[in-house]
């Protein structure tokens, strides 16, 4: 059961980041042999990212890096030195999947190109996830997720109507292309079993996270409507929010679409005088009037403290949620049933909260492992996986190949 559906694969990363550590996640996380290719004379910025254990940095004891490489081999390979080809070149040649998402031309300065790789591994699947694609005028451009998610319309959309743009914690157009980059290289293996042929995936990270407000574009297409910020409000629901409640920092959110559930949101409050009269009998009197309404709505949650607000909501039908702080998400019985935060033992940072996966197979379960230090499987990947021989391997070494 533990074994993992993608055992038997092998799995190179050439990633910075998350978009594409996170691609390849799914694979360590479910057997395949995954290996990083890192070096520590540019390590990937995110292994200095916090929190970090007991607050000290240090480049392996970034819980952030550590929650995005589980189950991952990790080498050290310095890939501007003239030796380094050569062992990429044998790296390549071992895979069957490379993943990478450096910006566009920097794996074709090296000689890793999608068409070089094919000579090496004619069969290999290869998927890249850059910014805006390797193709077109501005495919070269640099940036991270946050730059994304505003080129996408996000941080346009998020935000209070008196306010500039918000944009979203934790780059929400990182969490898009690794999803379709698992599925699409799901389906090039299965390909290959048939055909033997390999597969190459051009991935825009911009043109992965459009799709998921293609309402917003479909109303701008056919009515010319320019969708604009409304802090919580839904056009299609009223109360439609999170609303502060008992103590300090807790907030539910609620919301209530139908007349039914309007009038069992009344019922849980008690039905006061002011749900009785026509400025809230109607879904469209709610809307013209939803300041005021949202105004009423928390002089009563004020009082009552968040998780009961969603209990009574939720036991009565109306939708309801605790907004959840990073505490809550750890004390969380869901999660907890689900074990969404396995706890692993480092080297360094001792004993953390993983991140598990969203999902679960019924035949293979999979097992989350913990990440690797940097350059800490470079004996064994070098020595046992590519066959070096002790000679070569220490004169690669002490040469600088291996920093």
């Amino acid at each position: 059961m533990t074994d993992g559906v993608f055992k038997g694969i092998n799995v190179l990363e050439f990633t910075l980041f998350g978009i594409g550590p996170n691609a390849g996640k799914y694979f360590s996380d479910f057997g395949a042999t995954v290996i990083r290719v890192e070096s520590s004379l540019r390590p990937d910025p995110t292994r200095m990212f916090t929190p970090y254990a007991d607050g000290k940095p240090g480049i392996n004891r970034s819980v952030w890096w550590a929650s995005y490489n589980t189950g991952k081999r990790s080498i050290s390979l310095n890939l501007n030195h003239p030796k380094a080809m050569t062992v990429a070149r044998r790296l390549i040649k071992w895979c069957d999947i490379v993943i990478e998402n450096f910006t566009p031309g920097v794996m074709e300065k090296w000689g890793l190109s999608y068409e070089e790789c094919v000579k090496i591994k004619p069969d290999i699947i290869m998927v890249r996830l850059s910014n805006l694609g390797h193709t077109g005028p501005e495919s070269t451009r640099r940036g991270t997720g946050g730059i994304l998610q505003a080129l996408a319309g996000f941080a346009d959309l998020l935000g209070w109507p008196d306010r500039g743009p918000c944009s979203p914690f934790g780059a929400i157009s990182d969490q898009y292309p690794p999803v379709l980059a698992a599925a699409s290289l799901i389906a090039a293996l299965l390909y290959r079993r048939r055909t033997g042929k390999g597969q190459y995936f051009d991935f825009s990270q911009l043109e992965c996270s459009v799709p998921y407000i293609g309402p917003l574009f479909l109303d701008y297409v056919v009515n010319g409507r320019i969708a604009s910020r409304n802090g919580n409000k839904s056009p299609d629901a009223a109360p439609h929010g999170a609303y502060r409640c008992k103590g300090d920092d807790r907030w539910c959110a609620i919301a209530v679409f139908t007349d039914q559930e309007w009038e069992s949101f009344c019922s849980v409050i008690g039905n006061p005088q002011w749900t009785r009269g026509p400025r809230f009998a109607t879904l469209s009197a709610r809307k013209e009037n939803e300041d005021e309404l949202d105004k009423l709505v928390e002089e009563w949650t004020i009082n009552q403290l968040a998780e009961e607000v969603m209990s009574l909501m939720q036991a009565a039908g109306v939708l309801a949620g605790l907004v959840e702080t990073t505490e809550d998400m750890h004390k969380d019985p869901q999660l907890k049933h689900r074990n969404h935060f396995p706890r692993l033992d480092h080297p360094e940072i001792g004993n953390y909260p993983a991140r598990n996966n969203a999902f679960r197979l019924s035949k293979t379960q999979g097992q989350v492992k913990r990440s690797p230090c940097l350059g800490e499987d470079n004996e064994y990947v070098y020595r046992e996986l590519l066959g070096m021989s002790e000679e070569e391997f220490v004169e690669l070494l002490l040469d600088g190949v291996f920093e």
